[in-house]
């Protein structure tokens, strides 16, 4: 699967008191592209009719980015989902081409008009798998 990629800069809202990204940040990116693939791929019916929430996170801090420095993220998803859960994978990458943050989460699928959670629809999951 060729992963969904979408160039973020660090704003100043962005950094800490330490100078770099901080990692609420990194946290609102990650699932900012996890959106944005969604609303991307997606077929307009299921974004209607579902919404994913966050499970868990699993981050990994590699080297630090600065203000106004631009990264490119790129997320895919990279196994079938089990139940009503996905994985999906997302790495920034700075212009040097040396990773800065590699994390793998965890969504679970909601129905909207139950507020309930399902398992994936195969047609939901399959844009995503291929």
């Amino acid at each position: 699967m060729t992963p969904f990629e979408k160039r973020i800069t660090a704003a100043d809202a962005d950094i800490d008191e330490l100078g770099h990204v901080n990692n609420a940040a990194w946290v609102r990116w990650i699932q900012d592209m996890a959106t944005a693939h969604w609303n991307a791929v997606a077929d307009p019916a299921h974004v209607d009719a579902y919404v994913w929430v966050v499970t868990r996170h699993e981050i990994d801090y590699l080297r630090s980015v600065g203000p106004g420095e631009t990264v490119t993220g790129r997320t895919w998803v990279g196994e079938a989902p089990k139940g009503a859960r996905f994985d999906r994978h997302v790495e920034f990458v700075g212009d040097d081409g040396k990773s800065r943050v590699r994390a793998k989460t965890t969504w679970a699928i909601i129905d909207k008009a139950s507020g309930r959670p399902i398992r994936v629809p195969p047609e939901v999951a399959a844009p995503f798998l291929r």
